[in-house]
């Protein structure tokens, strides 16, 4: 559904590229995750695909059409946004903020049909806020904000979702309930989904690829079980880890430089549980 092919972009007066050679893509029923440490490339390389950037080199495709050919509504209702941060600035009630999901699909009066209104009613189903219409936006807490704005972006009736840190600053509950919607949703729906995340123990949880970026490259690209070893996390986020496994799926701990052994490049395995 999504197609990247070495490519590159450099801002302006930057003297190395942020995002170098990036060569990755997404199919509908599949969920990417997007991980590495600051200053990776991973929020430059989300605004080439989503076309808010413009690569220096390399091709990005959209269903098999150049992202360049797509007008920014034709790309809002293949693909659903979810930004990591949004101020609330408009005293706005649920039901009202869902319904801008739907603006690229309305017509030249801007009138809410049926259609949309049904799709409106659904998107809040689906992520469980119906029970929150009648609340102000304002008086929500941060978890049900978080999945008022998926079903938002739900309302858009798109192909594909993409958050973008989209469970910053949540609890651990509120947390896993979104990335459980995300999954329940590529599941049942069918949906692709991009999530660029810190959490690199949840991505391997969720995520059937994860690409790891470093310097604006992707170091490695593939199932968790495969591109998720010390070696490489310790290199990339630069600092000694151990790994372990929950019913078979890789998981990182973070040392203190005291606890991780002299062993080449201070990478360590700690001991499996839970297989």
């Amino acid at each position: 559904m999504i197609d990247a092919r070495g490519v590159s972009y450099r801002y302006p007066g930057a003297e190395l590229p942020a995002v170098r050679d990036v060569t990755l893509g997404l199919s509908l029923g599949e969920s990417l995750a997007v991980v590495g440490p600051n200053g990776s490339g991973k929020t430059t390389l989300l605004r080439l695909l989503l076309g808010v950037l413009q690569p220096g080199s390399g091709r990005i495709t959209v269903d098999g059409r150049p992202l360049a050919l797509w007008t920014r509504s034709e790309l809002a209702r293949v693909i659903g946004v979810v930004a990591q941060r949004e101020d609330q600035l408009f005293p706005l009630e649920v039901q009202e903020a869902v319904l801008f999901g739907r603006y690229p699909h309305l017509g030249v009066l801007g009138v809410p049909s049926a259609r949309d209104r049904r799709a409106v009613r659904r998107a809040l189903e689906r992520c469980d806020v119906a029970h929150l219409v009648g609340r102000r936006v304002s008086t929500l807490s941060g978890g049900e904000w978080q999945r008022v704005r998926v079903a938002r972006a739900l309302a858009q009736e798109p192909r594909v979702l993409v958050l973008d840190e989209a469970t910053t600053n949540l609890d651990v509950r509120h947390e896993m309930e979104v990335f459980e919607l995300v999954a329940d949703l590529i599941r049942d729906e069918g949906l692709g989904a991009i999530v660029v995340t810190h959490h690199v123990n949840l991505a391997a949880r969720f995520a059937d690829r994860i690409a790891v970026l470093d310097c604006g490259r992707v170091r490695t690209l593939g199932v968790p079980s495969e591109v998720l070893r010390a070696d490489v996390l310790h290199e990339v986020f630069g600092w000694p880890v151990a790994m372990t496994s929950w019913r078979g799926i890789p998981q990182f701990l973070p040392l203190r430089r005291e606890e991780a052994d002299h062993t080449e490049r201070g990478a360590v395995t700690a001991p499996k549980s839970h297989e």
